[in-house]
């Protein structure tokens, strides 16, 4: 079991099976952003890369209109099942990013996406649970597509919030989406211990130059782009 604080609610159990990625810190920053955003009845909501439908039912509390889009079924079955014991009304998809969803745009798009660099040995874009977080040599796999695709689903006035690691660029997420006609900041940052699979990945992310020897941390940011016309 996972939980995630609601300020305004008590927290619930959701599940998480193996090869889900469950809820952690990255999920938890989104959250806070996604709160402070304010998403309420009369607002469409999407979730790329729902995993357990944490954040797409932290949406729906609110009282949006959410769907929700994964690309790994036991991921959808997963943000389903959570959604009915929360008892909270979702739209899930299975899909790859924005496929599902031809047609529509949305008022907040967040997502939480692979994000960890990958070295050479192992698959670029991972199959199963390396899926959550395998995304290439720069980490860049399938942000760069979100910063090219999303900005064409958003509303006037639009939100994207995206959760990313500093070692999968920062910099370059903010100019791809300003690139994309978004107004994008950094709107929170957070640094935790690195975990198990950067923790895997250490003496190549060293020998690459992509940390400091003695780095020990990782830096999360979210990111928050606007479309302002």
């Amino acid at each position: 079991m996972a939980f995630l604080v609601d300020p305004t609610r008590p927290p619930g159990p959701l599940m998480a099976p193996p090869g889900v990625y469950a809820p952690q810190a990255d999920t938890f920053l989104l959250a806070r952003a996604l709160y402070r955003e304010g998403p309420a009845p009369g607002m469409d909501v999407l979730d790329l890369g729902t995993g357990t439908g944490t954040l797409a039912i932290c949406a729906a509390r609110k009282g949006a209109r959410v769907t929700a889009v994964d690309i790994a079924w036991r991921a959808v079955l997963t943000a389903r099942l959570n959604a009915l014991r929360s008892r909270q009304r979702l739209t899930v998809h299975h899909g790859d990013l924005l496929e599902p969803v031809r047609g529509r745009s949305f008022d907040l798009i967040i997502s939480n996406p692979p994000y960890v660099p990958t070295p050479p040995s192992e698959p670029s874009v991972g199959r199963g649970r390396e899926r959550a977080w395998n995304a290439g040599l720069d980490g860049r796999a399938i942000l760069d597509r979100i910063c090219a695709d999303v900005p064409r689903v958003l509303r006037p006035g639009g939100v994207l919030l995206i959760a990313q690691s500093g070692l999968s660029g920062t910099d370059e997420t903010l100019d791809r989406l300003a690139e994309s006609g978004l107004r994008a900041t950094v709107g929170d940052r957070a640094y935790i211990p690195f975990g198990p699979v950067l923790r895997s990945r250490l003496p190549w992310l060293r020998e690459s130059g992509r940390i400091a020897v003695r780095e020990e941390n990782e830096e999360l940011v979210i990111i928050r782009a606007e479309r302002t016309s």
